[in-house]
């Protein structure tokens, strides 16, 4: 059999980064001699078969042509006659256009070995514009490799723009968009995935909630780097330090959409951004289909990320509040989460990155004290429905002025 490793797995041994996973190209094959090799058949829109020992993919050598718009309006030939340059031109980029040989020849028929050593992600030939998850791909790739020095060529750039331009980039499936960039928010430097969007226009059309944060400005005193949008990808930079969570990376990047959403005669300010950004999220999240865990990290984030960073101002009974709203006294709660993201805002502000935050051995300290409450004297029946929910609060707040006293004396 004549089958060659291709793909990211050349590319990153070439970078002697860690292989993700292993993916080869069989030439000269068939369907029914894959099978009858022990193969195991897995691909449905073109020929991918699992290998009997390593369980790596094995795809047969194909090419394919454009039949109609979107990622999946392609055509598949994976006759036995198609050729490994041929397969390798219809990848999207020359540093993923290469193959290697058992014995570590390398095989490049498009330069992806110069544009490796350059830095440079550039398409592989002009058909780089008929499958719009392309854009997004590159874009995560600037999240992966960005810390490298890797970087788009002009005309790629270019082809990527004018697929934004002629609506290719609207057949992009809501799935296969968050997909995408779930793994961008687990890359070294998610930022550069947005910041890649919206260099091609694509983020107006992907993230118009996020896009219309670029050019909104913030009051200079708190946020001298004035831009919102600037603020969130720094916020986006400083969630990544913070926690490896692709929740707490999501919540911190969308926390303060409601600023898009200020008057205009109301700028620098933005006073109660942080309920009316709750619309904008619920429409990027149903669009987009995004999971429940990552919504109510979002949720809880955007609605209370100024009361975190005015927690030592707040009476104990809005603290309190907030800790329930937060299900703070719930044995599966997302506090640390929605610290690490508030955290996050508070640090995503230029000559803020190396401040501390002590709110939050603040908050996690009234958390534990009003989790802790005797609630047995309120079982007598002199309280009923409501009022034992009333008298927990009352007795919260107790604990969490303690609290609020023993750390004002410090």
């Amino acid at each position: 059999m004549k089958a060659y490793l291709v793909g990211g797995a050349v590319r990153d041994t070439l970078l002697n980064l860690p292989v993700r996973e292993r993916d080869w190209i069989v030439l000269e094959e068939t369907p029914e001699t894959m099978l009858q090799q022990g193969f195991t058949e897995v691909g449905k829109d073109f020929p991918v078969f699992l290998h009997p020992v390593t369980k790596d993919e094995h795809a047969l050598a194909r090419t394919e042509r454009k039949t109609t718009h979107g990622y999946k309006g392609f055509s598949v030939n994976a006759s036995p006659d198609v050729s490994l340059e041929d397969d390798l031109l219809r990848r999207d980029l020359t540093i993923n256009a290469m193959a290697m040989l058992d014995d570590g020849q390398i095989i490049d028929p498009y330069g992806g070995q110069e544009d490796l050593k350059n830095r440079v992600f550039r398409h592989i030939s002009p058909a780089f514009c008929e499958d719009p998850v392309r854009v997004l791909r590159i874009a995560r790739f600037c999240a992966r490799y960005q810390h490298l020095g890797f970087y788009i060529a002009p005309e790629t750039r270019a082809l990527m723009q004018d697929m934004v331009t002629q609506g290719e980039i609207d057949h992009l499936v809501p799935e296969r968009v968050w997909a995408e960039t779930v793994k961008a928010l687990s890359e070294k430097s998610p930022s550069a995935y947005f910041q890649a969007l919206r260099d091609c226009g694509a983020l107006a059309r992907i993230f118009p909630e996020i896009d219309s944060l670029f050019g909104v400005p913030q009051t200079a005193s708190y946020h001298p780097e004035i831009d919102t949008g600037i603020h969130s990808l720094m916020v986006l930079d400083q969630a990544v330090l913070l926690s490896d969570k692709t929740t707490v990376r999501f919540a911190a990047l969308v926390h303060d959409l409601g600023k898009a959403l200020t008057p205009k005669n109301k700028w620098p300010s933005h006073h109660g951004h942080e309920t009316l950004g709750l619309s904008a999220l619920k429409k990027l999240c149903n669009r987009l289909r995004v999971p429940n865990h990552y919504q109510k990290l979002a949720y809880q984030v955007m609605q209370y990320h100024t009361h975190s960073h005015r927690a030592f101002e707040l009476k104990a009974s809005t603290l309190s509040t907030m800790l329930a709203s937060l299900n703070a006294f719930k044995e599966n709660n997302n506090v640390r989460d929605f610290l690490l993201a508030c955290e996050a805002d508070a640090k995503g502000r230029l000559g803020f990155e190396d401040t501390n935050y002590p709110q939050t051995e603040y908050i996690l300290a009234a958390q534990k004290a009003a989790s802790k409450i005797d609630s047995s004297a309120l079982t007598d029946k002199s309280l009923q429905g409501k009022e034992i929910g009333l008298a927990i609060t009352r007795l919260r707040t107790a604990e969490v002025s303690k609290i609020k006293k023993s750390f004002t004396k410090n």
